[in-house]
């Protein structure tokens, strides 16, 4: 069962992790939406570098929980990655109480919006995915 989570959840962060490179690569296709704005503008604007660091932060992640899936040795490194996984996309999900994450106050944007229905959802699912993989 835990390996199906596992699986799972790693899949849809390789599949992120995908998209970064795309746009790391100066894709274009969907970027306007997953970033903060103020007044139309965009709250930061990360560089090639930057996204692709994200991109290996993903896939760094999805190994984690193929590993400590599937119980990888040393296990308890693999065990405690899904951890600090686990802990960063439930911090996500939860939000800084402004911009992000359920706590925002700011709810008006087209960001905001996708991050309610979707961003925050979805980071909260694979947060409780990494976790159960850590404790398993």
């Amino acid at each position: 069962m835990i390996e199906g989570v596992a699986a799972g959840a790693a899949a849809v962060l390789a599949t992120l992790a995908a998209v970064h490179v795309y746009w790391a690569l100066g894709g274009h296709r969907g970027g306007s939406a997953v970033i903060p704005t103020v007044e139309g503008r965009p709250m930061i604007a990360p560089g090639p570098a930057a996204t692709f660091v994200v991109a290996g932060l993903l896939t760094v992640s999805a190994v984690l929980l193929v590993g400590g899936g599937v119980g990888w040795s040393p296990r308890v490194v693999f065990r405690a990655g899904c951890g600090g996984v686990a802990v960063v996309l439930l911090a996500r999900a939860v939000g800084d109480g402004r911009w992000i994450g359920f706590s925002k106050r700011v709810r008006d944007t087209a960001f905001a919006r996708r991050d309610t229905r979707l961003y925050s959802p979805l980071c909260l699912v694979l947060g409780v995915a990494a976790a159960a993989v850590s404790i398993a």
